[in-house]
């Protein structure tokens, strides 16, 4: 059996994250954050004052790329890192004003993205596609631990 790449949920996942990535970056370029930066941020968004260690639970990346994000985000000022008030390892990562400044434009960018990918589908295709893209995660997410 040949290997037919449209027909491959991982190079069609893999060539839909890289469109999605690249019409995110289009739209918050002028924010001066990145779609690295960007999962980060929404984890701060939702709750600001994390660890390292929380961060990369909830985020699912490796504690290396974590690391090299929070630097560079550091470097723009976008967050500062705080000690632990009970672990002298830790670091608390919060947001900037900068960064909190970012929030609306930001998540208004994503929005406006995912609602150009998911355009060509009815509202009950939009939540069917969603529920499977989760279950595999999930199913993906079992296999790797």
């Amino acid at each position: 059996m040949a290997f037919r790449k449209n027909f491959s949920p991982g190079y069609l996942a893999n060539h839909m994250a890289r469109l999605f990535a690249a019409g995110l970056q289009r739209r918050i370029d002028a924010l001066g954050i990145t779609t690295g930066q960007f999962p980060t941020l929404l984890a701060l968004f939702e709750k600001d004052g994390q660890t390292q260690r929380e961060l990369v639970a909830q985020i699912d990346v490796e504690q290396a790329t974590l690391a090299n994000t929070l630097a560079r985000m550091e470097r723009d000022g976008l967050i500062v890192r705080e000690d632990h008030p009970s672990d002298g390892r830790a670091k608390i990562i919060r947001l900037t004003d900068k960064a909190r400044g970012l929030r609306e434009a930001a998540t208004r960018a994503a929005m406006a993205q995912n609602q150009l990918a998911l355009s060509g589908l009815s509202e009950a295709e939009r939540k069917t596609f969603i529920n499977l893209m989760q279950r595999v995660i999930d199913a993906m997410k079992r296999d790797g631990r």
